[in-house]
């Protein structure tokens, strides 16, 4: 048995970026520890709780309890249990490369702990923060036996594709890759384009379509929207180039992903990008909200698709070698145990 118990709520309607950290990490955690799910879109690899079974904790609850938020509800709602009666140890990871409001520092002060994703998000906080770094599950996202036949069922034009996934929307930065890949596909047309992600804003998607086919590009940029999860892996698999283009983000986890698929990896400077993109052997990096700088990135990697592919299988030992999810896994129980200790 396991000497804690951990509870991962994920009290979000929609599927974000938070929710897929949490969906890749979670599974690895309920290995180390008794750890339990609470919310949408579980993953496999991890209990399930209700919200009755959480109302049964209230009593009768031994062992330490970990409440481990990744949002402002999360925590609010964790604290409120606490102060019924409910016996947690509140544990908080924080991305945000901002300041926080007042409401966010507020909740973040009754923490036990808290997580830095990066050493950039900790430089944002107000308390004292362990950083750890986002790992990839290399298991799930791998590179394709053979990425030619995955490309030929994508139902997409020519042999090779650029991919950008998430949300859409400007802070994404789906504009940038749109302006980038209107100048450069005319000029490889061996080459199409694919925008895996929920729409935001319907307006700016249609005027990201407007400038597709203002291009006469239609047939050769794809708006897939939202995926069911498991799809996305595949995609990974069936582009040659990943393109992260956020002005802003947390960490970004499509960077991990990406290159653990074997993808090329042309990087905005944003997120945790410049934390686990070292040097241009495994990817470029390039300035954020700038689509002549995206484009003359990609060029290179579209006009030698042997490099782009062998920059993808550097990218994915290097993220394999460096970035796992177990080592992240082991460090986050670890804030859990130093938690416990200390309060027990």
């Amino acid at each position: 048995m396991s000497e804690l118990d951990v509870i991962i709520p994920n009290l979000h309607w929609n599927y974000t970026g938070v929710t897929a950290t949490n969906r890749m990490i979670a599974p690895r955690i309920a290995r180390l520890v008794t750890a339990r799910w609470l919310g949408r879109d579980a993953p496999e690899g991890i209990e399930i709780m209700s919200f009755g079974d959480l109302m049964t904790l209230r009593f009768g609850q031994r062992r330490p309890l970990v409440w481990h938020a990744r949002r402002n509800n999360e925590m609010m709602i964790g604290l409120v249990l606490r102060s019924l009666g409910w016996p947690l140890k509140m544990i908080f990871t924080s991305a945000a490369q901002r300041h926080h409001t007042w409401i966010t520092r507020w909740l973040i002060s009754r923490m036990d702990a808290v997580i830095a994703a990066s050493d950039a998000a900790a430089s944002y906080l107000k308390v004292p923060a362990t950083v750890i770094l986002h790992g990839v599950d290399t298991e799930r996202y791998h590179p394709p036996k053979n990425r030619d036949a995955e490309f030929a069922i994508s139902g997409l034009r020519g042999q090779y594709a650029v991919g950008c996934f998430g949300r859409v929307r400007h802070q994404k930065g789906t504009d940038v890759f749109v302006e980038a890949v209107c100048e450069l596909l005319p000029k490889y047309p061996a080459f199409s384009a694919v925008i895996i992600g929920a729409v935001d804003d319907a307006s700016f998607e249609a005027s990201l379509k407007a400038r597709v086919a203002e291009a006469g590009l239609t047939d050769r940029v794809r708006f897939l929207g939202e995926l069911p999860i498991d799809d996305v892996p595949l995609w990974y698999r069936r582009i040659l180039i990943y393109a992260f283009t956020s002005r802003n983000e947390g960490f970004g986890l499509t960077l991990l992903e990406a290159m653990a698929s074997g993808n090329a990896l042309v990087a905005a400077r944003a997120g945790a990008a410049e934390a686990v993109v070292t040097g241009g052997k495994v990817a470029l990096l390039v300035t954020a909200g700038d689509a002549g700088a995206l484009a003359a990135a990609l060029e290179p990697l579209m006009r030698d698709p042997e490099l782009a592919a062998a920059m993808g299988m550097r990218a994915r030992e290097y993220v394999a070698a460096h970035f796992s999810i177990q080592s992240e896994a082991e460090q986050i129980v670890a804030v859990y145990r130093q938690v416990n200790l200390a309060l027990s």
